[in-house]
């Protein structure tokens, strides 16, 4: 297992970070985020489990707030169909084969590593996207374009209109992430 660690830089000072542990087709992370315009922080904590293809196949999450403690486990064929784990069947994310969780840099490693685009080559696709503390799975269509080795912009296609310029290490993890993530 190797280590990584991220803070985010969307508060500063800087009050969210993440410590991910990754192995050969999983990953285990722990982050403490601050809810955005200062509402209250939450800890979310998930496991991710892959195929050799960089298609989910498990995710597990637990996010713990004042609120209490939610959890979530989803389940993917590698196909682009869904369920939770007890059997209730997803419809509304088929298609899907990457997920978008937020706050983590580490799921743009996903479509990075599965893609594998060329130099200039640009991508659309529908993930789920999954934003703390809510755990809510909900479809989200985004955009990739490999820049060069180093460097991809995201897209995000719904409306919003934002793009990032993502700086990755030679494994197609995010280094800088401007405004949002900076691995330390």
């Amino acid at each position: 297992m190797k280590s990584f660690n991220w803070e985010g830089l969307w508060q500063l000072p800087t009050a969210s970070w993440e410590s991910l542990q990754l192995g050969d087709g999983c990953a285990q992370s722990q982050l403490r985020a601050v809810g955005e315009g200062g509402a209250s922080s939450y800890q979310l904590e998930y496991q991710l489990d892959w195929d050799d293809d960089w298609r989910l196949r498990e995710a597990r999450f637990g996010v713990e707030n004042e609120r209490g403690v939610r959890q979530l486990h989803l389940l993917a064929d590698g196909e682009g169909h869904w369920r939770t784990a007890e059997g209730e069947t997803l419809s509304a994310l088929d298609g899907c084969l990457d997920i978008d969780i937020w706050p983590t840099p580490f799921t743009n490693t996903f479509p990075i590593r599965r893609l594998r685009l060329a130099d200039g080559q640009r991508a659309e696709l529908a993930v789920v996207y999954l934003e703390a503390p809510a755990l809510k799975p909900v479809r989200m269509r985004q955009g990739y374009t490999r820049v060069d080795a180093r460097h991809y912009r995201y897209e995000n296609l719904e409306g919003t209109n934002f793009q990032a310029l993502l700086t990755v290490d030679e494994d197609g993890l995010v280094l800088d992430y401007p405004t949002l993530f900076r691995r330390t």
